[in-house]
């Protein structure tokens, strides 16, 4: 088969000047993609800002050919990502793909974070990814062509301790995923996530050094940029790290019907075993699915 290239797309990769985000931006552009590099510089937990890294990761595309020019916004302000939209649009004219990386941390156990460390981390993450998705929208739709991946994390799909303002942030990004691959379909805009284990300025103090040497973020971006390509299924939520590759998904198990007359709190506690029984479990489309179930039960029952 051929090689999967981008050659003619434009391609914006928030939180690009380091990191993932710095190898998701040169593989596209080895790859032919013109790319916007955003980054706004800032430390890991969202203070200050600088244009040094972004102009650092431009320098290194156009060093080995490539075209790409670099953009300093906040991706939580309203203004910066217009500005960052009409960049690519003034230089190139379109915008193919949009990979939504930029983040930050303010880990905190829950009874010591303060709500403002909670609102902050869920605008970066949820926000920051909805807001240029949104900016891109009507482009891709104009072009019956669009590829974004958005970047969720294990923290959300499962849980970790000292993140509850993380998890809440990146499980939020697949429920805004589900519901716009439905909308998007008709105008080939494909949306999947990437949920990454990468050695980052954001894991560097969690992991031991010869742990952290075997989750290089260029390990991860091979399946963020076929995700970006043509070839790119949609609403999938794909896991990686240290070269290795899978899907996750959201399953219901298939229940029982307990009936509407003289239903109980105790018929529920009675029937748990059946209620979570795995077998017939399915991994739905989309929630009208689920609703499908509950009336064919209802007519079976």
């Amino acid at each position: 088969m051929a090689d999967i290239r981008f050659d003619g797309k434009v391609a914006i990769v928030t939180g690009a000047g380091g990191g993932l985000g710095r190898q998701h931006a040169l593989e596209l552009a080895r790859r032919g993609a013109k790319v916007v590099v955003n980054d706004l510089g800032g430390s890991v937990d969202g203070s200050g800002g600088s244009s040094t890294a972004a102009d650092a990761v431009v320098a290194e595309i156009k060093a080995a050919g490539g075209e790409a020019i670099s953009n300093g916004s906040s991706v939580t302000d309203d203004a910066g990502v217009a500005l960052m939209i009409k960049q690519a649009m003034d230089t190139w004219g379109r915008i193919d793909i949009l990979i939504a990386n930029a983040g930050i941390l303010r880990d905190k156990s829950f009874s010591k974070m303060e709500l403002a460390d909670f609102e902050l981390v869920l605008n970066v993450h949820l926000m920051g990814t909805v807001k240029p998705v949104k900016a891109v929208w009507e482009i891709m739709r104009e072009q019956n062509y669009g590829r974004i991946v958005v970047t969720t994390s294990s923290s959300g799909l499962y849980g970790n301790f000292g993140q509850s303002n993380y998890g809440a942030a990146k499980l939020g990004i697949i429920g805004f995923m589900n519901t716009i691959k439905l909308e998007g379909q008709k105008n080939n805009i494909h949306i999947n996530a990437i949920s990454p284990v990468a050695a980052t300025r954001m894991t560097e103090n969690l992991m031991p050094a010869e742990v952290l040497e075997k989750l290089k973020p260029e390990y991860v971006t091979p399946g963020v940029v076929y995700l970006a390509s043509e070839e790119a299924p949609t609403g999938a939520i794909l896991t990686a790290g240290a070269g290795a590759f899978a899907l996750s998904r959201i399953y219901e198990t298939e229940g029982v019907y307990l009936g509407e007359g003289g239903l109980s709190v105790e018929e529920v506690r009675d029937n748990w075993a059946k209620i979570s029984a795995p077998d017939g479990q399915q991994a739905y489309v989309n929630g009208g699915e689920q609703s499908g179930k509950f009336f064919r039960k209802l007519q079976g029952g």
